[in-house]
This record gives structure tokens, C-alpha cells and sequence, in this order.
């Protein structure tokens, strides 16, 4: 048995618009953004939507697009439990999975980021 939820909401911009992107989101939602400690493609929008981390990533690849994060404790199981799904993989960044879903759009399976209450209180088990 694993667990997992959704975690984020992430905006990849493409990099050389980051910043502008930024500044809009922050103040479109009202929120301030904050550069993610040690990881400079990523800005976070703090308290956007609650519960869930919202980010905007710089990309490289040049496409906009929103995608979702799920984390789980046991990637190769929810790697394995969405593909049975009908995800197929796409790419591997450090311990990340990008999948694309039935329909196109990406997501990324990751390790558990949130605080071990939030991930204990609002994961769903898989068998």
C-alpha cells in the first residue's frame, strides 16, 4: 500500500518571461510570491489557493501551460497505479516523474514535500 495527494498547482512560463509572470499571478491573486529556498526556477505564490502549493516555474522548453503535482511516499507505486490509468511517462528530473494524462495535459509524481500531518491527514491509500 502507498499514499498519495495532490500537492500543487504549478504555471510554467516560459523563463525569460518568469519574472513578468510572476508579478501578474501575485498580483492578479493578491498574494505575495516568495523565491523557493534553493531552487531559482520556482517562485511561490504564497497562500494562493489554500491547501495547495502554487508555484510558477520557469521552463526551458518554452511552452505555458499549467500542470498538477501529486506526491506520494512510494513514487514507483504511483508511477506504476496512474500508468495502469492510462498516463504514459514522458521525462524524469531528479526524483520527479512527468506524466501525460489521457486528454495531454502533464502531471508530476514527487517525493511527500508537505509537513507529515498534512500528507498523514489528507492522503489517499492505494492498494
Amino acid at each position: 500500500m502507498h499514499r498519495s495527494r495532490l500537492v500543487g498547482i504549478l504555471i510554467d512560463t516560459p523563463a525569460p518571461q518568469a519574472g513578468a509572470a510572476t508579478d501578474f499571478w501575485s498580483a492578479a491573486l493578491g498574494v505575495p510570491a516568495r523565491p523557493a529556498p534553493g531552487e531559482e526556477q520556482y517562485t511561490v505564490l504564497v497562500g494562493a489557493v489554500p491547501g495547495l502549493l502554487t508555484v510558477v516555474q520557469a521552463v526551458d522548453d518554452g511552452a505555458p501551460r499549467y500542470h498538477v503535482d501529486i506526491e506520494t511516499d512510494d513514487l514507483d507505486a504511483e508511477v506504476a497505479r496512474l500508468t495502469a490509468l492510462g498516463a504514459e511517462p514522458v521525462a524524469r528530473w531528479k526524483d520527479a516523474h512527468t506524466l501525460r494524462a489521457p486528454g495531454g495535459h502533464l502531471l508530476c509524481v514527487v517525493p511527500v514535500h508537505s509537513d507529515p500531518e498534512t500528507f498523514a491527514s489528507s492522503a489517499r491509500t492505494w492498494p
